[in-house]
């Protein structure tokens, strides 16, 4: 759709969606009635997007999102600019307003994951659909222009519905609505938009630097992420990094009959389980020594994390598990942590290709959760001393002949420190900025979580630019995000409008 057909388009609806705004009524009553206007005149806006294949492994639809995106914030009045990178570009769009003393940086994620098609409920990811649940707990696909009438918990399913399209046209929307009710943020706006996100935006941490005078603010609002399990409004100041790391261990140079050299040639699979499986104990802790060093939970903390009201048998009931690992003695708690996680493991064949064999190699994919007490380097390194300590000699690289004579253990360990944490004090100016807003918006205090367990790439801007960072979480969590059948609530959506129309009008 051209922009000026779907502004057009979005005048109609509005104008055969709602009643016009009354003088008599009041600020409340304008914002409510507005937020429900555009939030029923944005569902095309949201089909439209939601409909754009963004897997950033395919670069040509990664230049429609661009392109798209180009378009949009360009008719709400920005002026965009390409930041180029080795592979795709990030998207700046700046818009300056009177009086504005402060820039809030606001940072949109435009990528989704890959999907697998055939373990999707409709007909593909990339074609928005609308289901009611059923009282037997299954979905019912409801024709599409039902949705100006909607349900809070109908959901729309598409891939990126809510990782992270869905907050995008959210923000789109409450820009949309802040001129219906003449709002003028007091606060320069710069948007940056990154099409990499779930390939780990490899290409940011130099974008970041080279243009540190472009991207300059004092501070930065990430629109990504669910809300907190109860649903109700939340903000997070933090999250943990990530790094990966891919183990390999090798036994006979190709798979071997399992009679003929079962109790003879060393099982891979066996060698990679026992070496696994000396990193942790039974409770789910990590032994190496040294790993949790410098992570405490001082008495200040303690009272931060008890106050996110988890209710602990409902996380259980949901992930359908009798206990949790021991790391933490709840889960905030835990995630203050830096974990290492067993990600996916491989080795020979199961299922219908099962055979006799001996394998060859055994391969684990681990992933390191990052905190901003333990240095990247240095949890790698913990790694890897405690592989030699299991009598292997690690390489970066796949062993030659003279070296598998040589060596009767050997471990091939590769790995990649993506970013690294960040975190954000509650009393920062953003933090009190935000809080207010949402105070405003829902009439009590948001949730405030120290740190979630995830990681967004938001390091390189938090330490080279030098901003505080906050996210604001709008999706509901129960929205299969990175999986088959992603979905948006749609009272999440209404709500994630109200949510940004209110920042918009907070004062800084």
């Amino acid at each position: 759709m051209k922009p000026k057909t779907r502004v057009l388009l979005y005048g109609c609806l509005l104008f055969c969606i709602g009643k016009p705004l009354n003088a008599q009524q009041t600020t409340q009553e304008k914002f409510d009635q507005t937020i429900s206007q555009y939030t029923k005149a944005s569902f095309p806006l949201l089909y439209e997007l939601l409909s754009i294949p963004n897997d950033a492994f395919y670069p040509e639809d990664i230049e429609k999102n661009v392109q798209w995106c180009e378009d949009a914030f360009e008719e709400r009045g920005f002026n965009t600019t390409r930041i180029k990178t080795e592979t795709a570009p990030l998207l700046l769009a700046e818009r300056r307003h009177k009086k504005a003393k402060k820039t809030v940086l606001v940072y949109l994620q435009i990528d989704g994951q890959p999907v697998d098609s055939t373990r999707w409920f409709q007909k593909t990811p990339y074609t928005p659909t609308l289901k009611e649940k059923k009282t037997s707990g299954d979905w019912a696909i409801l024709p599409w222009n039902a949705i100006t009438d909607y349900d809070d918990d109908w959901r729309v399913f598409a891939r990126a519905a809510s990782d992270a399209k869905g907050p995008v046209a959210m923000f789109l929307t409450a820009l949309d609505a802040a001129k219906e009710l003449n709002i003028q943020p007091n606060y320069n706006i710069k948007v940056i938009m990154d099409f990499e996100e779930e390939l780990g935006s490899p290409q940011l941490p130099k974008a970041v630097l080279e243009n540190s005078e472009a991207l300059k603010a004092d501070m930065l609002v990430i629109f990504d992420g669910p809300r907190h399990i109860t649903n109700r409004p939340t903000l997070t100041f933090g999250a943990r990094g990530i790094a990966t790391v891919q183990l390999t261990t090798y036994g006979p140079n190709v798979p071997q009959h399992s009679g003929h050299f079962g109790n003879y040639a060393p099982n891979p699979a066996l060698r990679l389980s026992k070496l696994l499986a000396s990193m942790k104990d039974d409770e789910g802790r990590v032994i190496i020594n040294g790993f949790y060093d410098g992570v405490t939970i001082d008495p200040k903390t303690e009272k931060v994390l008890r106050a996110v009201p988890d209710n602990e048998l409902q996380i259980k009931n949901r992930l359908q598990i009798a206990e949790t690992d021991k790391v933490g003695n709840y889960y905030q708690e835990a995630i203050q942590y830096p974990s290492l996680n067993i990600r996916g493991m491989q080795s020979g064949w199961i299922n219908e290709k099962v055979r006799t064999i001996i394998p060859g190699w055994a391969r684990a994919e681990i992933d390191v959760r990052l905190v901003l007490e333990s240095d990247p380097e240095r949890l790698i390194d913990l790694i890897t001393k405690h592989i030699k300590d299991q009598g292997y000699v690690v390489m970066n690289r796949e062993p030659t002949k003279e070296e598998r004579l040589a060596n009767p253990k050997i471990a091939t360990l590769t790995y990649e420190i993506s970013y690294q944490s960040f975190r954000t004090d509650f009393d920062s100016e953003v933090g009190l900025w935000l809080t207010r807003a949402l105070k405003n918006a829902f009439g009590k205090d948001p949730i405030r979580i120290r740190m979630s367990g995830g990681s967004i790439p938001i390091s390189p801007f938090v330490t080279t630019l030098n901003v505080p960072a906050v996210t604001v979480p709008t999706v509901n969590r129960d929205n299969n995000q990175h999986s088959p059948n992603e979905n948006l609530r749609l009272g999440n959506y209404r709500d994630g409008i109200k949510t940004m129309l209110y920042i918009l009008d907070e004062k800084l």
